[in-house]
């Protein structure tokens, strides 16, 4: 993890983590590092989403935790214990797949008594905590159907039932709304939040869609190639991404590319392409030299509003993008031919038209300045 990355994950805790990665990697060929000497700490009761694009390391991260895969290299703790080479069924944690996982062959009400049953409960013990599980998820009424007889939507509630009904110290869930339509994924991604308010149980989420995580977490691990970016809450990953590539994954983000010319405190002087000279903030630069600068959509200042602002630009208004309470005006700006600014619709000029030239400003301290992404 860099600099930054601990930076922003750093905890305020006093208490011991729950969860402790130490210089964890994972390769399976002996040469490709899929996961690149992790260090990680998950707080009890914490909900913490590992969120990054396909094949970045997170899902591995949760199947080494979960015990299905082994570390290469490292240490995983669960309670100050090192499990890495403890089986599944002796970490006491609830799993919840994308496809369910549910037996065919067993009814809901079975189901559920299954990983109860292998830890030789008491029958009676069973059907109270088997009992309290489907209440959790509003499901009482399914006990005595079959997965096949449920909706996708119902399998899901019973899956999270499942891996609740033992009462474990951690849940993990791999990508568990992701079979599921939009609207029945957002009412589910509230419903799983509310539920771990209410449990208090750690919860560890994958996923790689963004706003899941935005909505469902207390803090969110951004993945790449490998490694932890940054480790922060929704707010602090939005407001203040600690490189590129977090500014570009998380919500949307114009960019300009420019030289540094001078670095004072936390203020730097930019060249953009095409000559203008802006201030920005100083995200992960140290030095002069070529930077890409980061502007949220929001941000940008049309016409009036942007008096206030230190630094002053003109695009050429290519587009207009119409999306019920705001308009996306997209605009051609020092090469950029993608530059959006997101504008209300009751502060859009309606006079303005595509092909027109627009003045807009950008406040230093929304403008972020970052070392540029490599090119693979």
């Amino acid at each position: 993890m860099n600099d930054a990355t601990a930076r922003a994950g750093a905890r305020t805790a006093t208490t011991e983590p729950l969860i402790s990665f130490r210089k964890v990697q994972k390769t399976y060929d002996g040469e490709t590092l899929i996961v690149r000497d992790m260090d990680l700490d998950i707080d009890r009761g914490e909900f913490l989403t590992l969120l990054g694009p396909s094949g970045c390391g997170k899902t591995t991260c949760l199947m080494m935790l979960a015990g299905f895969e082994t570390p290469t290299a490292g240490e995983i703790r669960l309670s100050g214990k090192v499990i890495n080479r403890v089986p599944p069924h002796r970490r006491n944690i609830g799993m919840m797949f994308q496809n369910y996982a549910l037996f065919p062959h067993l009814t809901v009400r079975e189901n559920l008594k299954f990983p109860l049953s292998v830890r030789k409960m008491p029958e009676a013990e069973m059907d109270a905590k088997v009992g309290k599980a489907l209440a959790m998820v509003r499901m009482e009424s399914f006990a005595s159907r079959y997965p096949q007889q449920m909706s996708g939507g119902q399998q899901q509630r019973v899956a999270l039932a499942r891996a609740l009904v033992f009462e474990p110290q951690l849940v993990l869930m791999d990508e568990p709304l992701g079979a599921l339509d939009k609207q029945l994924r957002e009412h589910m991604q509230l419903e799983i939040k509310h539920i771990h308010a209410s449990l208090g149980v750690t919860f560890v989420f994958v996923t790689h869609d963004q706003s899941e995580a935005l909505t469902m977490s207390d803090r969110i691990a951004v993945f790449d190639k490998g490694v932890i970016q940054q480790v922060d809450t929704a707010a602090k990953l939005y407001e203040e991404p600690a490189n590129a590539f977090v500014a570009g994954f998380i919500g949307e983000s114009n960019s300009l590319h420019g030289v540094v010319e001078q670095i004072d405190g936390d203020r730097c002087d930019v060249r953009i392409d095409g000559g203008a000279r802006l201030v920005a903030q100083v995200g992960d630069v140290k030095s002069t030299g070529p930077t890409t600068l980061s502007i949220r959509p929001e941000r940008v200042m049309l016409d009036d509003a942007q008096h206030p602002c230190e630094n002053r630009l003109t695009g050429k208004v290519r587009e207009f993008i119409y999306l019920g309470d705001h308009v996306r005006v997209r605009m051609d700006v020092a090469g950029n031919a993608g530059f959006t600014a997101k504008v209300a619709i009751s502060d859009l000029n309606r006079s303005l038209a595509v092909g027109d030239d627009i003045a807009f400003g950008l406040r230093a301290e929304h403008v972020r300045a970052f070392s540029p992404l490599a090119v693979n």
